[in-house]
């Protein structure tokens, strides 16, 4: 066994130590990845064709990436969880129903938890995918499918602790996650629909209508209407802005803050003036079925705090700005 290098604190002696571990783990990746194959998709297709679950299985470090992988499969469109394989053999094992597909993973393929389940597993009729280091291991032999995910080097220099060998187990869930997600035409919605908590809910499932403001609270004067009484609607609703519609109810135009410094500038007597004339036509508008994070990339793009929201026939519905999107945390 080799001995560990000589402890230090030196700064770029730790970086550079840091810097050994991702080129290992790089290398290990690329090697795993050159070998994904035939098997890989026998695996994709026996998965797409059950009517029952992915269970993952692992012990120890095994365990933690296997549980990784069954969240991130349920979460793009694969029905998975995760079995402890030591609960399994003490009752847990009634959590596998005979329409599941288990995934085990063991680096040495000989981890006696979860050699221990296989009889049971085979005479319930379960089929097995094995993801291993070791293509002459028991696991692998004994599996129906097995995935081979041996790597040159673990990143540990004692060759101990699993580092490069759990990073290409994460790696080899991931392709089969978005293997399936691929094949079964998953979408951005129905991701959606599975994470509707937290800031990622938030960006996936509000909709400009969520956030916009409409109703008595859109600020909206005719196209013959005078800049003072502009500048009153926008006091009244708050927005730094107000919508401009033509006598047909379309948009005609947007009056903001800026448009009224632009004005001044001018030496235009607000006072006297019409809307019409100060007014920007043809301003950037969103539609009332979008997303609310189309409206604040909208604004980001064209540099602009706020936006008027149509319906189809080009009407003012309701209006926004990014204090909104800031309020609902879609920013």
């Amino acid at each position: 066994m080799s001995a560990a290098a000589e402890p230090t604190t030196e700064p770029a002696q730790l970086a550079a130590a840091g810097r050994r571990v991702f080129q290992v783990e790089a290398q290990a990746l690329e090697a795993v990845g050159q070998r994904i194959g035939e098997a890989f998709s026998r695996a994709c297709t026996l998965i797409l064709g059950s009517s029952g679950r992915l269970v993952c299985t692992g012990m120890g470090k095994s365990g933690h990436v296997a549980r990784k992988i069954a969240a991130t499969l349920a979460s793009t469109g694969t029905p998975a969880f995760f079995v402890h394989p030591g609960e399994a053999g003490h009752g847990d094992l009634g959590m596998i129903t005979d329409t599941d597909i288990v995934l085990a993973l063991s680096y040495s393929g000989e981890s006696d938890e979860i050699l221990m389940l296989l009889p049971a597993l085979r005479r319930q009729g379960n089929k097995v995918i094995a993801m291993t280091g070791r293509a002459q291991s028991t696991l692998a032999r004994e599996a129906d499918i097995h995935l081979d995910v041996g790597v040159p080097a673990e990143a540990c220099p004692l060759h101990l602790a699993p580092t490069s060998s759990t990073t290409a187990s994460l790696a080899m869930g991931d392709a089969l996650a978005v293997a399936l997600l691929e094949a079964r035409g998953f979408t951005a919605d129905d991701f959606a629909r599975s994470h509707p908590a937290g800031s990622l809910g938030r960006r996936l499932l509000l909709h400009v209508t969520d956030v916009m403001h409409a109703g008595e609270e859109l600020p909206c004067v005719g196209e013959d209407a005078s800049v003072a009484e502009a500048l009153v609607e926008m006091s009244r609703k708050r927005l730094g802005m107000t919508a401009v519609a033509a006598a047909d109810g379309t948009l005609a135009g947007i009056f903001t803050d800026g448009d009224l410094r632009r004005a001044l500038d001018r030496g235009i007597d607000v006072r006297q003036a019409r809307i019409a004339e100060v007014m920007t036509r043809d301003p950037r508008t969103i539609d009332a079925t979008q997303m609310a994070t189309e409206a604040a990339h909208l604004m980001e793009r064209h540099r602009i705090n706020g936006l008027i929201v149509i319906d189809a026939g080009r009407r003012p519905v309701g209006a926004l700005n990014v204090h909104d999107l800031l309020r609902a945390r879609v920013v």
